[in-house]
């Protein structure tokens, strides 16, 4: 290990100073050959502090080699590639918004059967999956369909994401090609040995029960697939957005949250800290997590360190349930005026919430651009089943809710034309039952 590090140095020697490095004695007197000179691919030359007749010395004296080079040193890697696929039409539309608002460090891939709304995507790189099944017309909101689609394409797949490091996959579930292909992008990902995060909406209430039942199924099938899934229910999303916020506006709040999951987790990879989170940190809490909840907090002026963190861990996604979580990672990005305080009660209303037999990993960040204000970015993985049911299903109070704000249907209309198709999860979607049949914004949706 230390050799293999050691051989990216240049060659010359005696004529610069020598560099001592502490090695462990195991390691000295396994690999000490001859006068203690040992050779790596004939390009560095490393000689131990350790001659023959002082070895008896060596439990009294910390080791080291005398490592000579002149030149400077070359990094090797050290960068993580990341990848951002957007599938089905949601995920398509979250990465049109995450490309205009400018996330940077990502590589973007669009993935659709739709050909048509594939070749008005802003992505450079796209890909067309089903051809031959769909004839580039979509899935029509049939999850087997885009499942075979996906299937059919694999190999196009596989190419897409092959060098990648980490891999994000959005989609908004509910639908066809979506639910259907993102379990299928996600397993030959994480089948190369990429570490997969799914980062995905379920459906707004009012968009009936069959999409809402198509949708919970799909996040099983992607959750089983994927290291980690983040869910965000578009029913949150009415709890933040104003009484006159309009509907365009609404949905593209939903593509913001899908972008700032992407550039949170992204920003921790790659931007180095003052107290560095690197990807294996990420990897470590993020690996065979399940479902994960994401929160970003920002604040400035008075006892901002606390507000960060508190509008960061009671954040709709987090859903004030950090407690339960097995794994913590978050970072806190501060301009220079950033103190130690100030990352001491980050960490405490942190730490605070968390389990104490929780694995926890934070960094910080000092950056100029933050002058004067203070982000902190949060992951929570490892939440155990009973989270997950209170996340995806429908609570009590939001179905009262939902029940007080909706209008009655002036008349009975007929069930879906493909209600009762087969799902690539052996379940059958159900029909929209009429006595649950509701109007939104004085239009009927159903």
């Amino acid at each position: 290990m230390i050799s293999h590090k050691l051989s990216h140095l240049s060659t010359a020697r005696s004529t610069h100073c020598p560099i001592r490095i502490a090695a462990p004695a195991s390691f000295v007197n396994t690999r000490q050959q001859g006068h203690g000179v040992l050779h790596t691919a004939g390009r560095l030359h490393i000689k131990s502090g350790i001659t023959p007749s002082r070895q008896h010395e060596s439990a009294q004296r910390v080791p080291y080699f005398v490592v000579q080079s002149s030149g400077e040193y070359t990094p090797v890697g050290g960068d993580a590639r990341i990848k951002v696929i957007g599938v089905g039409g949601g995920g398509n539309n979250a990465l049109n918004r995450m490309i205009a608002t400018g996330l940077q460090g990502v590589e973007f891939w669009a993935v659709n059967t739709d050909a048509q709304a594939l070749a008005n995507h802003s992505a450079a790189n796209k890909v067309q999956i089903g051809s031959e099944l769909t004839r580039g017309l979509g899935c029509g909101g049939n999850p087997s369909l885009g499942q075979q689609a996906a299937q059919e394409s694999q190999e196009a797949l596989t190419k897409m994401v092959q060098g990648a490091d980490l891999v994000f996959i959005t989609a908004g579930m509910g639908g066809g090609t979506g639910t259907g292909a993102a379990p299928v992008v996600a397993k030959i990902a994480k089948d190369l040995g990429i570490l997969t995060v799914g980062v995905v909406t379920h459906p707004f209430s009012f968009e009936g029960r069959r999409r809402s039942t198509q949708a919970t199924d799909g996040i099983a099938a992607l959750r089983a697939a994927v290291d980690s899934v983040i869910v965000i229910p578009n029913d949150r999303l009415l709890e933040v957005a104003g009484e006159g916020t309009a509907l365009q506006d609404a949905f593209a709040l939903a593509d913001n949250v899908l972008g700032q999951g992407v550039q949170g987790i992204s920003d921790i990879v790659q931007i180095p800290g003052l107290v560095n989170v690197d990807f294996a940190d990420v990897k470590a809490i993020m690996c065979n997590s399940g479902t994960a909840m994401l929160g970003i907090g920002n604040a400035s002026g008075k006892d901002r360190a606390t507000q960060a963190a508190l509008a960061a861990t009671n954040a709709p996604l987090i859903q004030r349930s950090i407690e339960r979580a097995t794994g913590i990672v978050f970072n806190i990005s501060g301009g220079k005026d950033l103190t130690l305080q100030e990352v001491n009660r980050v960490s405490e209303v942190v730490t605070g919430l968390a389990d104490p037999n929780c694995n926890i990993i934070f960094g910080a960040v000092v950056d100029e651009k933050y002058d004067g204000r203070i982000m902190v970015t949060l992951i929570a993985t490892g939440f155990s089943q009973a989270v997950d049911d209170q996340l995806f299903g429908r609570t009590a109070s939001g179905a009262r809710k939902g029940a007080e704000q909706a209008v009655a249907a002036p008349a009975a209309v007929a069930p879906p034309a493909n209600a009762g198709v087969s799902l690539p999860w052996g379940k059958k979607a159900e029909p929209e039952p009429k006595e649950e049949k509701r109007t939104f914004l004085g239009r009927n949706f159903f």
